[in-house]
C-alpha cells in the first residue's frame, strides 16, 4: 500500500471519527445535565449545612459559606428514621423480589408451550407493567378499602364477614404494598426471563432428553446454568426498581399508619419537600448510591469472570 492510500485511509478514518463524535454530542451535552450535574450538585449540597430555611438569602451555589463535610453523613447513619426507612426498604426488597422471580419463572415456562389464547394471554399478562405506578396504586387503594371489593370478595369465599384492615395496620399495610409490587412488576421479569429461555441453544437441552433426564435434571443441569447470566441481570434490575418504590406507598398510605411502610423514598421526599433539609436527603442519596452500587457490583462479578474464562 503506497503512502498516498495510506494517508487517504488515515484520513477517512479521521473523518469518520469526527462524524461520530458530532452524532453523539447532543446525548453527552444531555447526560452532563440530566445526570452528571445533578450528581456533582448532591455531592456538593451534601457537604454542607445548607438549607432555604436556615440559610433564607443564600443561594444554593453559595452553600460553601456553611461547609460541614461530613457532618451530614455522619448523622444520617445515626437517624433512627432513616435506618428504619432503610430497613423496610430492604424488606420490601427481600420479600417482592424473589416472589417476582419465581411467578416470573414458572409463567415464563408456562409460555414456552403452545396453547390456545397464547398471543391474547401474553399482552393480558404484560399489561400490569404497562400502568403507570400512580395509577395502580390509587386502583389497589380504593380496593384495599375496608369495605371495598378484596374484603367483599374474601367474605363470599369464606362465607363469613371478612373485614381486613389493609391500610389501617402496620402489618398488613405492608403486606398490600408488596401485592401491588408483586402485581405491577411480575410481568417485567417474566418477560426477560422468557426472552433469556427462548434464547438458549436446544441442542444441549435436546441432548439432555435423549439421556433420559427428568423436566428437574434438564433445569438444574442444564436451563439453571446457562440462564444465570439473564437470571442475575433481571434481578438486579429489578432490585434496583424496587428500591425506589414510592407512588403506590405514597398513595395508598403515604407511609403509614405512623411510618410504618415509609421507604427511603418516602423519607427523602418527606425530608426534601416538607422539611426542606436539602443537604440531609443529598448526603442519603449518595448513601443509597454507593450501596446500590457496591451490591451491583459484587452480583455482576460472576458474569464478568465467567466472561474472562469464555475469552
Amino acid at each position: 500500500m503506497s503512502g498516498k492510500e495510506n494517508s487517504l485511509k488515515k484520513k477517512n478514518f479521521t473523518d469518520a471519527a469526527k462524524f461520530g463524535f458530532y452524532m453523539i454530542l447532543p446525548a453527552q451535552i444531555m447526560l452532563l445535565f440530566i445526570v452528571i450535574f445533578p450528581m456533582l450538585a448532591a455531592i456538593y449540597l451534601s457537604l454542607t449545612e445548607w438549607s432555604p430555611l436556615t440559610a433564607q438569602g443564600t443561594r444554593w451555589y453559595e452553600a460553601y459559606k456553611y461547609w460541614g463535610w461530613l457532618k451530614n453523613y455522619w448523622l444520617i447513619i445515626q437517624d433512627r428514621d432513616f435506618l428504619m426507612a432503610l430497613f423496610r426498604t430492604v424488606l420490601i426488597v427481600v420479600v417482592v423480589v424473589p416472589v417476582e422471580f419465581l411467578l416470573g419463572l414458572g409463567l415464563a415456562f408456562l409460555f414456552l408451550e403452545k396453547f390456545p389464547g397464547k398471543k391474547f394471554f401474553h399482552s393480558l399478562l404484560l399489561m400490569p407493567m404497562m400502568i403507570v405506578p400512580a395509577v395502580a396504586g390509587f386502583t389497589f387503594y380504593m380496593l384495599f378499602q375496608g369495605a371495598g371489593p378484596i374484603n367483599a370478595i374474601l367474605s363470599k369465599i369464606f362465607m363469613t364477614d371478612v373485614s381486613i384492615p389493609w391500610l389501617t395496620k402496620s402489618g398488613w399495610a405492608m403486606v398490600s404494598i408488596m401485592i401491588v409490587d408483586i402485581w405491577e412488576w411480575t410481568p417485567l421479569m417474566f418477560l426477560i426471563l422468557l426472552s433469556g429461555l427462548m434464547s438458549l441453544p436446544e441442542d444441549q437441552i435436546n441432548a439432555a432428553i435423549i439421556l433420559g433426564a427428568s423436566g428437574w435434571q434438564r433445569f438444574r443441569k442444564v436451563v439453571f446454568p446457562l440462564l444465570k447470566p439473564v437470571i442475575t441481570i433481571a434481578l438486579i434490575i429489578r432490585g434496583m426498581e424496587a428500591v425506589k418504590i414510592f407512588d403506590p406507598i405514597w398513595i395508598m398510605t403515604t407511609g403509614g399508619p405512623g411510618t410504618a411502610t415509609e421507604s427511603i423514598s418516602v423519607y427523602m421526599y418527606k425530608h426534601g419537600f416538607k422539611y426542606l433539609k436539602w443537604s440531609w436527603v443529598a448526603a442519603g442519596g449518595i448513601l443509597i448510591m454507593i450501596i446500590i452500587s457496591i451490591i451491583s457490583v459484587y452480583a455482576l462479578k460472576p458474569i464478568k469472570e465467567r466472561e474472562e474464562q469464555s475469552a
